[in-house]
């Protein structure tokens, strides 16, 4: 065959093969990152005023551990994952507040971070590809709940949790990369808040 022709050929196939990857492209993936992501304060603690501190949840507090159980999936999106803050000396009621919840689950509980590494935690999850497309439940203490939700992309969250509040749950929902806050109640025990 003639070294014209076979340079014809060539330039054809090339040719062929460029404007078939610009007919058909390649189809988008799934954007990085959960679909949702609900986060929790701990459930109520002992009195202050005891005399012995105590890391765990008061007496309504493992009430609430355990209605959280059942109202969790029944009421909100079902975790794909379990995540809560670490134990300190002070406090182990991130983990006993959803250990009921993960028994119910089948899931585990992922207690690696401290109440500070709020910022670890959301790149974790806004990038581990294991999140990709799920929802992710977190338990932590109030004082870094906004923070934290700042760091998830959350907008318009307030700046503080208000202490005397156990009844929430904050709902941060992903779509095309944006990210929707809303505040909203448990309804998990008799006086906990209606809307």
């Amino acid at each position: 065959m003639p070294k014209s022709k076979l340079r014809l050929m060539g330039f054809l196939t090339l040719l062929l093969t460029l404007t078939s990857r610009s007919a058909f492209p390649a189809p988008t993936t799934q954007p990085a990152g959960p679909h949702i992501v609900l986060i929790i304060r701990h459930a109520e603690k002992p009195d202050p005023t005891d005399a012995a501190p105590d890391i765990n949840l008061s007496k309504r507090g493992f009430q609430r551990a355990d209605a959280l159980a059942k109202t969790i999936p029944d009421h909100f999106p079902r975790p794909d994952f379990l995540i809560a803050t670490k134990q300190s000396k002070n406090s182990n009621r991130p983990i006993e507040t959803i250990t009921p919840l993960a028994a119910a689950l089948h899931e585990k509980i992922v207690a690696e971070f401290k109440d500070d590494e709020f910022d670890e935690v959301a790149h974790e999850v806004l990038t581990d590809p294991k999140y990709t497309g799920k929802t992710v439940l977190i338990a932590w203490h109030h004082g870094k709940i906004p923070e934290l939700a700042k760091a998830l992309r959350a907008k318009n969250v307030p700046d503080k949790w208000d202490p005397s509040v156990f009844d929430r749950v904050w709902e941060i929902t992903y779509d095309a990369g944006v990210a929707t806050w809303k505040d909203l109640p448990q309804n998990a025990l008799p006086g906990d808040s209606q809307k």
